[in-house]
């Protein structure tokens, strides 16, 4: 099979990608990379503590490898570091970098350029599926996950820290993917069938925060439209028990 790893979030999207890929029995996932916030020691985007993100490794039977970015990381420097972790990657071996986008097509494009300049191939399973049906279908394959990040330009913050089910899926507004795709909230799995068993844990604070651009803020790789909204956003912690 061919050798893969995955960009782990620690998410549902993540999550159903590597069910699938495990399905299919195409790809050997061998890994779980993840980039994290060295200045908190939390999952980047995410906000989850990394004790929690290793709990999820643990339990899926995968090894970890943290790829630590400061809080204040440019672009100049995330692809430097990113550059050199993925050519790590490719001399033990790896050849396919998965990851769990499903419709953004300028961080798809971006990836692609990226890997491929060191000799990686992006795949992606989830790409162009509806992501109506996609929850729909992580829900009923079991998999548990809580939300512990919403953006509040596009969603109320009473969405954070409600587990995703048939209820959430009808309350979002219409104007809200399913799957979060346009960034609207993460999430954190904590059962399914890619567990050996359920991450128990307790809901902490909620944290509000808000961020302003970075200065180099042309020099990346998403639209201007996403960068108008990303800066406010609400954060519901997990402690493990």
């Amino acid at each position: 099979m061919k050798k893969a790893y995955l960009n782990w979030s620690s998410g549902k999207d993540a999550a159903l990608a590597l069910y699938k890929l495990q399905e299919r029995n195409e790809y050997s996932i061998e890994k779980l990379v993840t980039t994290v916030n060295s200045d908190v020691n939390r999952i980047s985007m995410h906000g989850v503590r990394i004790e929690m993100l290793k709990k999820q490794a643990e339990n899926i039977g995968l090894p970890l490898q943290q790829i630590k970015l400061n809080g204040e990381v440019s672009m100049q420097e995330y692809t430097k570091i990113m550059e050199t972790e993925t050519n790590r990657l490719l001399q033990e071996g790896f050849a396919y970098s998965v990851f769990g986008d499903i419709m953004l097509e300028d961080l798809k494009r971006y990836r692609e350029n990226q890997l491929e300049k060191v000799g990686l191939k992006a795949i992606f399973p989830l790409w162009q599926e509806n992501t109506t049906q996609l929850l729909k279908e992580f829900i009923d394959k079991g998999f548990k996950a809580i939300v512990v990040c919403v953006n509040t330009d596009k969603l109320n913050k009473s969405f954070c820290g409600r587990v995703l089910d048939e209820s959430f899926l009808n309350d979002l507004p219409k104007d809200v993917d399913p799957c979060g795709e346009n960034g609207e909230f993460h999430t954190f799995v904590f059962n399914g069938p890619i567990f050996k068993e359920p991450i128990r844990f307790k809901i902490g604070e909620l944290v509000e925060k808000s961020y302003k651009p970075a200065k180099n803020s042309n020099d990346n790789c998403f639209t201007e439209n996403q960068k108008s909204w990303d800066t406010s956003f609400v954060f519901c912690d997990l402690l493990l028990e």
